[in-house]
């Protein structure tokens, strides 16, 4: 058995080949699917110009925390410049159905052990080197690598062999089937072997994607200009992006008011009903859910070990209010972490535990306990403190006081990953928005063999694991998510709080930004109109 666990079906038939019509023509309409129909866009993105897009001109885009080069091959809320400096090799579609991007056509072997993939010719990375299997192979083993702490590797080591078949097909072998490889292909950078330890180091950052990395200054941001020979003929329309790094949320809304960014994903949800009334902005919300606002909850401490206080924990909370007043009202309150538009997404679920702190007092008295003193921790920017203070006030309610350990992105992100949390913690989770079964396999939060709340449960690992290799479909499939979901709700390790999808505020000159399911930026085919 692999170390870590991987995710749920994919949506392409497993003897079905789907072909890319056109090459890149294709591919133009596809930069925006699996995105753009779930962003609820207004006026101004929506509408095409007479003249058509306009080539040209630089995009600033705001963000909150600085890129962290260590984290490269870790889903973190430092990933939107992904796509800007590397391709994938597929990207799903609104239905979770995987289009082609370098991969331009996929086939799965009868007995789901093997897939095998024909590749985009015509592609060279920023140095000119052309793109082969070799990176490819190379990307799945960089995964493998436990260096990386990356969250697919379970489903990276997965793959257990390579036949290539020339330079622009590959076949995958698996030690078993499973029915999240679409989940890893969009969440896999396609990097260049020879500059990767550059890479992490903040060096040099040479991928296939439509800019390359001019600088990156620590604390203030990242230049990207055009990649010329990029290959989508014509693409990009932008000439280059400057990342701007504004950590503050009144000097970040200030940004945009004043036009000294064009686009951000980092308003605090409390700040959004703001800028919406601003001319020249617009905010759209990203429905299908990048994310969820959660309470992690450390079980090797106690009394946290008993799960009658966890779910104590999980009843105080008011969901409703925490949607309303740290999101925005942008998003879904729920119990459970799968949004609307997963299929294992239930009502029953989303409403299992609801604001009752009259039963988690009730529920904590019956584990022996009318006070409790425990820390919590949170990453420092605004919107993730309004997160914890909501928490903190909830749990005061039912005699739980918390004390707040505000603490930066990356330092949080590491202690997430070496399961060194303390014993609470207010932050977000990605991945339930693709196959369900990658949540249990590959969110950190989640994983079955190592999460960081150090739960373990052999019945919790068998479920995930036959979810993750199952091949049912249908009714069986959904009995399979439906066991995860339950035993999630009962043991209450991770406490979901509130889907939030991501809300992209941009001027109405902006057109075309779309974000991936991993909440990578893609700018094809954006342009700033005149």
């Amino acid at each position: 058995m692999t170390e870590l666990y991987p995710s749920a079906p994919s949506a392409v038939s497993r003897r079905t080949t789907l072909r890319a019509a056109g090459g890149g023509t294709l591919l133009l309409g596809l930069g925006l699917t699996g995105c753009r129909s779930a962003v609820e866009e207004s006026a101004a993105p929506a509408v095409a110009d007479a003249a058509g897009p306009r080539r040209g001109g630089t995009l600033t885009v705001a963000v909150n925390s600085d890129f962290t080069p260590s984290l490269l091959f870790a889903q973190s809320n430092q990933s939107l410049q992904q796509r800007l400096i590397y391709n994938t090799l597929t990207r799903y579609d609104d239905r979770l159905e995987p289009q082609p991007e370098l991969a331009t056509s996929w086939e799965y072997a009868a007995d789901g052990r093997a897939l095998t993939l024909k590749l985009r010719t015509g592609v060279v990375f920023h140095d000119g080197r052309p793109f082969t299997a070799d990176d490819v192979i190379f990307a799945v083993k960089n995964l493998q690598n436990p260096v990386r702490a990356a969250q697919l590797r379970a489903t990276a080591a997965a793959v257990t062999g390579f036949e290539k078949r020339g330079d622009h097909e590959l076949v995958l072998k698996l030690a078993h089937p499973v029915n999240n490889l679409f989940d890893l292909f969009e969440f896999m950078i396609i990097t260049d072997p020879g500059s990767v330890e550059e890479a992490v180091a903040g060096k040099r950052l040479n991928g296939t994607g439509p800019f390359s990395l001019t600088r990156w200054s620590p604390g203030t941001g990242l230049g990207l200009k055009r990649h010329e020979k990029y290959w989508q003929p014509g693409r990009p329309y932008l000439d280059g992006v400057e990342i701007r790094v504004v950590p503050q949320a009144d000097a970040l809304i200030s940004s945009l008011r004043t036009g000294q960014s064009q686009l951000s994903y980092s308003v605090p949800g409390r700040n959004l009903a703001t800028v919406a009334g601003v001319p020249g902005l617009v905010v759209s919300e990203y429905a299908t859910g990048g994310g969820a606002s959660y309470l992690g909850v450390n079980t090797s401490i106690a009394p946290l070990d008993d799960k009658t206080v966890r779910q104590a924990l999980a009843w105080a909370v008011d969901r409703e209010r925490i949607l309303k007043q740290v999101l925005g009202g942008y998003g879904l309150a729920s119990a459970t972490p799968w949004p609307k538009s997963s299929p294992a997404f239930t009502e029953a679920g989303r409403t299992h535990y609801r604001h009752d702190p009259g039963k988690a007092r009730e529920l904590l008295r019956s584990a022996g306990h009318t006070r409790l003193d425990l820390p919590l921790l949170h990453v420092n920017l605004p919107g993730e403190t309004a997160l914890a203070e909501a928490v903190q006030y909830d749990l005061q309610q039912i005699g739980v006081h918390v004390t707040l350990e505000p603490t930066d992105a990356a330092t949080a992100q590491k202690k997430l990953i070496s399961q060194s949390m303390p014993a609470l913690w207010a932050m977000g989770h990605s991945f339930a928005q693709v196959q369900p079964s990658t949540l249990a396999v590959s969110a950190y939060p989640f994983n079955a063999a190592k999460n960081t709340s150090r739960f373990r449960s052999e019945e919790y690992t068998r479920i995930v694991r036959e979810a993750w290799t199952s091949r049912a479909t249908g009714a069986g499939a959904n009995a399979l998510r439906q066991r995860v979901t339950d035993t999630l709700l009962d043991e209450a390790f991770i406490i979901d709080l509130a889907i939030r999808g991501s809300v992209q505020v941009a001027s109405r000159k902006l057109r075309g930004a779309t974000l991936n399911k991993f909440s990578y930026l893609n700018l094809d085919d954006a342009y700033l109109a005149g």
